[in-house]
């Protein structure tokens, strides 16, 4: 349709989170978290800014691609929330790596990276650029109730990028959303306005667990058959499905519904835990750099998030 993958770079804290250190914080052990997440390790952040991680992300992705910043045309960030409400976190990335093009960040929380390649697909389609470098960067720990152990288990920080080009390596694409805040959200930081009336939502992520991993089997096995479908393709034809990084069991009901055996499946939810938007582009550039894809390969992302959100697509390499 309108791109190739050119190359992916990812960009992750130092300090590891291991689940026996959280288990002295709140009442869970490695068992409890890895019984039912998957889970035995995570980044966070300490002392770097989300501006680090996507920069670090976008350079890794430059160098693989043997280009500097200024060849690129756009900087599309999915994020949640970046440093600051504004600048955004693009245009701080920009700066940092002395890209000189527009930049901007869009929010579909989990579903952001797969959001962006469609939004930087169609300016390579309408010949508005040549080059997209999309960054998916999160720091979850910041949003985190860190004294709620049914959500601090879950969730890590990092950075994933990939650098976009003219071509005709995307097959199929598709993102939805279906706006609901009642099972997944993140209250707004509000001010201190004394005109301000009504209740202000907590500031901590909230989520019903059991209602997310409803829906996220559900759309993330759809959303997958619809695309292979566009593309004229089965799940056979498929080398490797990346999904979303959310919950070992959700990965785990998914591939059973879709019939597909663990050679298919990529995950590494082990070491990163849930890095939201950034999941995707992160797991992508480990398998790329491990020769784990190969040109030619065609692979499977599949996405799930607050909003809520889902998005897919089928890419030839």
């Amino acid at each position: 349709m309108s791109i190739n993958i050119l190359s992916s770079g990812r960009g992750l804290p130092k300090y590891v989170l291991t689940n026996e250190e959280l288990s002295k914080r709140v009442d869970t052990s490695d068992e409890w978290i890895r019984t039912r997440t998957g889970i035995s390790t995570r980044f966070i952040c300490t002392t770097e800014t989300l501006v680090d991680l996507a920069v670090a992300a976008a350079k890794n992705a430059l160098a693989n691609a043997n280009l500097s910043a200024t060849d690129i045309d756009y900087i599309i960030c999915s994020t949640v929330s970046g440093d600051y409400l504004t600048p955004s976190l693009s245009c701080q990335v920009q700066k940092e790596i002395g890209a000189t093009c527009p930049s901007f960040d869009l929010n579909a929380a989990c579903s952001g990276f797969i959001y962006a390649i469609d939004t930087a697909s169609a300016f390579l389609q309408s010949g508005k650029a040549n080059k997209v470098l999309v960054i998916s960067a999160e720091a979850m720990s910041k949003h985190i109730d860190w004294n709620d152990r049914a959500t601090c288990v879950l969730f890590g920080d990092g950075a994933g990028a990939v650098v976009l080009t003219k071509g005709d390596g995307l097959l199929a694409i598709k993102v939805t959303a279906k706006g609901n805040e009642q099972i997944l959200n993140i209250g707004a930081n509000f001010g201190n306005c004394p005109f301000a009336q009504g209740e202000q939502k907590s500031r901590f992520l909230y989520m019903k667990g059991s209602e997310v991993y409803k829906f996220a089997v559900s759309a993330m096995c759809d959303d997958v058959l619809d695309v292979l479908k566009s593309a004229g393709l089965t799940v056979d034809d498929v080398d490797m499905i990346i999904p979303h990084q959310a919950n070992k069991r959700i990965i785990e009901a998914a591939k059973a519904r879709l019939g597909v055996g663990d050679e298919k499946i990529a995950c590494a939810i082990e070491k990163y835990g849930n890095t939201s938007s950034a999941s995707i582009p992160i797991l992508l550039s480990e398998l790329m750099e491990l020769n784990k894809l190969k040109k030619g390969n065609i692979i499977v992302l599949t996405a799930f998030g607050g909003g809520l959100t889902t998005g897919a697509c089928v890419i030839k390499l």
